[in-house]
């Protein structure tokens, strides 16, 4: 069995290692046939794979997650080589999926299998049960940043609901997807449950247009729109995460240090390539000026490079660092500060942490998704300006909040998906809680029980239990049912 189309291809593309540029692997570009080919083969392996019990099919996913747990080293050493993330972080990165795989495996059945529901009095003569049944065959195109935890957040819960999944990762980070599967195919042997197909943008489109039940796609706004607009020709409905502008609020009673901790780790981990980082922080002003001195000597601590003292890695995408240019060079021109960094922070691979002050709310480097170790720290009187600025963003992906009375509160207060009150990032590590944002941040969720209906839809069945009293439902209803229809309903309703 093979885990990609049996056709071969004459076209390839390189794997390229972004701290050098070396060549560390080649992929065939996969045709739309034979994209088309791999989808029909999953058709086939969905008829096997949706007839497993959820137990029979939650012991695969946790032998799954066995592999990953066993070879979580080799595993990491691949997306280091790929996404040039420290070592240290691809194993964290890996070790924070292996929760949702366990979960996904152990809470499928409780969450989407057949329930009787209530029929209310009117219909108490008949029974009723819902279910949550699996779409078919589900398309993930996967991120390059984060090229394990975020793809499987989709793949887990898609095949943890019956779906079985092609899979196109990012042409940036080929060798993490064919590992993934590979290591998918040792436990599940019978069947082309999860495929591999590999490509540039047009593989990508090509996924979309195949004839999938759903498509789950991870990327920047622009190319979700491109990916919607690829489905709408053939109705497949699509889960999108756009990215994001996250904002981080600290109140005047917050733990300034921790507060400024994790402003840091979430804004400049994976060289500040994740989606869900920490951009813009909104400082109460009784705390400002310390807030900024802390995160100062934090930031100057830090360093980008390719040895292994560094704690960040390169720009994985070789355009990024002309973005990370352009959003320092307009903060800049526009009145603010670089208190670490600037503009010669921003090399050709490397771009070194930049900590701006006194940025204008509306320049690129406060609006648009920056993608690289930078942040924006900004004075603002109160919560309610703090909340108001955070808000004010196109997007609505993750959120962070810091105060010791009120932050909860706070949290409640901000629209977006998620917010983590005095931690970073927490809400992606917890199974239960979905995983997704609004705005130009997309729809849909993955993680947690949403996560398991998303690749799922809803059936629902209702049988007539006993003799009716009335039957409502045809052409011989009586004046009598009529008027014991409305008697029924003024009892029920009347008083509302």
């Amino acid at each position: 069995m093979t885990t990609t189309s049996d056709v071969t291809t004459t076209e390839t593309f390189d794997s390229l290692d972004p701290a050098t540029g070396d060549v560390i692997g080649t992929y065939p570009i996969h045709t739309a046939e034979q994209v088309n080919e791999a989808v029909a083969k999953a058709k086939v392996a969905a008829e096997w794979w949706s007839g497993l019990t959820f137990n029979e099919r939650g012991d695969r996913l946790k032998a799954w997650g066995g592999v990953l747990t066993r070879r979580i080293a080799q595993l990491a050493e691949v997306v280091h080589a790929e996404t040039g993330k420290p070592t240290s972080d691809a194993t964290l990165e890996v070790a924070l999926v292996l929760d949702h795989i366990a979960w996904a495996a152990k809470n499928a059945k409780k969450v989407l299998g057949r329930k009787g529901v209530s029929t209310g009095l009117v219909m108490s003569d008949h029974s009723a049960t819902l279910e949550y049944l699996p779409m078919g065959v589900v398309g993930v195109i996967g991120p390059w940043n984060y090229p394990v935890f975020t793809p499987l957040g989709s793949i887990t819960y898609a095949l943890a609901a019956g779906n079985t999944v092609v899979f196109k990762p990012s042409e940036y980070t080929p060798g993490v997807g064919a590992w993934l599967v590979d290591a998918f195919a040792q436990v599940v042997p019978e069947a082309p449950v999860l495929q591999l197909v590999t490509g540039l943008g047009a593989t990508g489109e090509a996924l979309c247009r195949s004839g999938v039940d759903k498509i789950a796609f991870t990327g920047s706004p622009g190319t979700g729109r491109r990916v919607m607009h690829a489905c709408a020709d053939t109705l497949t409905p699509v889960v999108i995460e756009g990215g994001g502008k996250d904002a981080l609020i600290v109140d005047a009673d917050a733990d300034v240090a921790k507060a400024a901790d994790a402003a840091i780790w979430g804004g400049l981990a994976n060289a500040g390539q994740t989606c869900v980082g920490v951009e813009r922080v909104y400082v109460h002003e009784q705390v400002y000026d310390e807030f900024v001195s802390a995160v100062t000597e934090l930031a100057s601590g830090l360093r980008s490079g390719a040895d292994s003292e560094a704690k960040l890695g390169p720009m994985t995408m070789p355009s990024q660092p002309g973005v990370v240019r352009s959003h320092i060079a307009d903060a800049l021109a526009r009145g603010g500060r670089a208190v670490v960094g600037g503009l010669g922070a921003v090399g050709e691979r490397f771009v070194q942490p930049t900590i701006l002050v006194d940025v204008p709310e509306d320049s690129l480097a406060n609006t648009e998704e920056t993608f690289g170790p930078t942040m924006t720290v900004a004075k603002v009187r109160d919560m309610d300006e703090a909340v108001a600025l955070t808000n004010a963003s196109k997007y609505g992906l993750g959120s962070t909040v810091f105060a010791k009375k009120n932050g909860k509160a706070i949290a409640h207060r901000i629209r977006s998906g998620m917010t983590a009150v005095n931690s970073v990032i927490s809400f992606a590590a917890i199974p239960t809680l979905p995983f997704g944002g609004i705005g130009d941040s997309g729809f849909g969720r993955i993680h947690g029980a949403d996560g398991l209906r998303e690749f799922t839809y809803a059936k629902a069945v209702a049988s007539r239990r006993m003799p009716g009293l009335m039957n409502l439902m045809s052409f011989s209803r009586t004046a009598k049912n009529d008027k014991a229809v409305v008697t029924l309903a003024s009892l029920l309703h009347g008083k509302g």
